[in-house]
């Protein structure tokens, strides 16, 4: 028989509540479990601020930028989830990957937010080259389609 697994008050990664034979109140903790999940389950974001916004819509979410003020001081670099009226802030973990909204580009945390630059389009040159550049602005069009660089 295996020996069966003990846990600490909150799940290693996201600090996601869990609960206890005799538990008082389990619907709280179960609740904040959901909302966390529901926050990170195929994570959009509305962009990146340091401040909130005035009026804020449930199940919205946010990147604190790296001054944050008001209800996020303290924040940066975390996520700012709307959840039943409050602010709920979870910290990143590398392979963390969200939908910046105001973008439409992915940013994936690794140490870091991180998304990709747009790199410049072909220019100048001795020999021009005009199928070939009109190739790569299709490959950059792809690429901004696709959500992995900003567009132009």
């Amino acid at each position: 028989m295996t020996t069966p697994f003990t846990f600490d008050s909150a799940s290693p990664r996201f600090g996601l509540p869990l609960l206890f034979a005799g538990q008082a109140q389990k619907e709280a903790h179960v609740n904040e479990a959901h909302a966390l999940s529901d926050a990170l389950l195929h994570c959009a974001i509305e962009g990146v601020a340091n401040a909130p916004p005035a009026s804020p819509v449930e199940g919205s979410c946010w990147l604190v930028g790296p001054a944050p003020s008001g209800d996020w001081a303290g924040q940066a670099g975390k996520l700012a989830a709307r959840q039943a009226g409050n602010w709920l802030f979870i910290a990143a973990q590398d392979g963390m990957r969200v939908l910046n909204r105001a973008t439409a580009q992915d940013m994936r945390y690794a140490g870091g937010w991180k998304t990709a630059s747009r790199p410049a389009s072909p220019s100048g040159g001795t020999t021009i080259d005009a199928e070939a550049r009109a190739a790569i602005g299709q490959i950059l069009t792809a690429l901004t389609t696709a959500g992995l660089i900003p567009a132009a």
